[in-house]
């Protein structure tokens, strides 16, 4: 598949993030002077934030800037444009768009509240028209609202759920066609009481973020604003949280009917709060700093496979079993580097080294990478089978600090019908240092049973040879050691 982008601002270089880290090459078009920086500045965000969300493997699509909108738009598969809201200029491009684009091409737009059905008055084949409208950082929330014109098939927007699924998206279609949609209309709800609160000195811009981000906002990234208050109702559900605070919705609170005079005044009191709360870091370094985040919370999601972490989850499982193989196939007959990571600053400790814990995790993610290596995917798990760690040994040689890119080399020491024994040594790329070593048995389980089995096929053919290209290498230093220190007795 081949994807246009026709504008290449903060969300069309964020759907490039999406597109490339999924895989899919990227044409893009935008006439401003810095937009090929911009957008490359926003894909080694994208790149650094996935490497992190995810170990499962992903091929990355291409990215090329092309010289005019027709150019650009002419092979494409699906086009998205997100240029500036006006609307004038956005009818205005996608005339052209769908003059230049092959008739079959999905043409979406990325409007965040823009009338569908306007759009379509001066473009070609209308019906293959409709709005896909993302959230910033649109390579990491996965919500986008799908929205028909009157024009609009129901073959298009089958088309755009699928195609945005397939980016590990969630698409939501939008119902009836409204203006702001359904998101922003909640946001511009709570983001006009905020306005009020500054203009009346209540709160300053911080804290109205931190009465959020410290309180609702926590609930809302995982059950939104329905399912907590069903919780808030007790026993007796919505119906009982309905009736007690109900009625507070008619006091005079709320001033959401009602916009303050964006004055002079209010604009520098609001942007001189906002530059103080930056505490002098840049629009990239804040970027960054919310991608960790929602990586961390995303993460703490797919652990629970919960709401957003249950879409992670399952695009993951797509990921492994859809990618493409490696370009170079391992030696079998060397130790097999199937794992690589660099240091994430939270998985270093006081010291200011990596912790303790997190050398057993990067040797879990060796293990795990070795049995795909081997066959055991996502069928042979749904099939009742795994392979479980039953005894472990590491041994901590070198520290190791924040950002520092690592491999982990395996060696199979041994196997037999039900069991396997492997050596993992954790170097430091790319000088190959030793920083340190997982020896680890697995054993092969029927998971339904809950017992050890015997290894199924294909798996356990391939288990068997990986034992045997191996088995004329060296025995790694450190192997079958237990711990150092001779156990001596103190008497009294």
């Amino acid at each position: 598949m081949r994807v246009a982008l026709v504008g290449g601002g903060v969300i069309g270089g964020g759907w490039a993030g999406r597109l490339v880290e999924n895989g899919v090459d990227v044409e893009i078009y935008d006439s401003h002077p810095e937009a090929e920086r911009r957008v490359r500045e926003m894909l080694a965000n994208a790149e650094r934030a996935w490497a992190r969300l995810t170990l499962a493997p992903r091929t990355r699509g291409s990215v090329t800037f092309a010289a005019s909108l027709p150019d650009a738009v002419r092979d494409a598969d699906v086009v998205q444009e997100s240029v500036p809201e006006d609307e004038a200029l956005k009818r205005l491009l996608l005339g052209e768009i769908t003059a230049h684009a092959r008739p079959d091409a999905l043409v979406c737009s990325s409007t965040s509240g823009l009338l569908p059905s306007r759009l379509q008055a001066d473009v070609q084949g209308p019906e293959r028209l409709l709005v896909g409208h993302p959230f910033n950082p649109v390579y990491l929330l996965p919500l986008v609202e799908v929205v028909a014109g009157q024009l609009t098939s129901e073959e298009a927007v089958g088309r755009a759920v699928s195609f945005y699924a397939s980016l590990g998206m969630k698409p939501l279609v939008v119902r009836k066609e409204v203006d702001g949609f359904v998101a922003d209309r909640l946001l511009e709800a709570l983001w006009r009481e905020a306005l009020w609160l500054v203009h009346d000195d209540v709160a300053t811009v911080e804290e109205i973020d931190d009465a959020i981000r410290y309180g609702p906002g926590l609930r809302w990234a995982q059950m939104g604003t329905f399912l907590t208050y069903r919780i808030a109702g007790g026993d007796e559900g919505m119906r009982h949280f309905l009736e007690q605070f109900g009625p507070a919705l008619e006091w005079p609170w709320s001033k959401l009917t009602d916009v303050p005079e964006l004055t002079d005044d209010l604009v520098g009191r609001i942007a001189q709060q906002s530059d103080a709360q930056a505490e002098g870091l840049s629009v990239r370094q804040l970027e960054r700093l919310r991608d960790d985040n929602l990586v961390a919370i995303l993460q703490a999601l797919r652990a629970r496979r919960y709401a957003a972490g249950e879409l992670l989850y399952e695009h993951e499982a797509r990921l492994f079993t859809v990618c493409a193989p490696r370009e170079v196939e391992p030696d079998p007959s060397l130790p097999l580097r199937l794992h690589e990571a660099v240091v994430d600053p939270s998985w270093v400790d006081y010291n200011g080294h990596m912790t303790e814990a997190r050398y057993g995790v990067e040797f879990g993610h060796a293990t795990d990478a070795f049995l795909r290596h081997v066959g055991l995917d996502a069928e042979y798990l749904d099939g009742g089978h795994s392979a479980y760690t039953v005894e472990t040994h590491i041994r901590y040689l070198r520290e190791v600090a924040a950002f520092e890119p690592l491999a982990v080399e395996t060696q199979v020491l041994g196997a037999d019908s039900k069991r396997l024994h492997l050596f993992h040594t954790l170097v430091r790329r790319p000088s190959g240092e030793t920083l340190a070593t997982g020896e680890h048995l697995l054993l092969h389980v029927d998971t339904v049973q809950g017992r050890s089995t015997p290894w199924r096929e294909p798996v356990a053919g391939r288990v068997a040879a990986a034992a045997a290209a191996h088995a004329e290498l060296p025995v790694p230093e450190g192997a079958g050691r237990a711990i150092g220190m001779t156990a001596s007795r103190v008497d009294a």
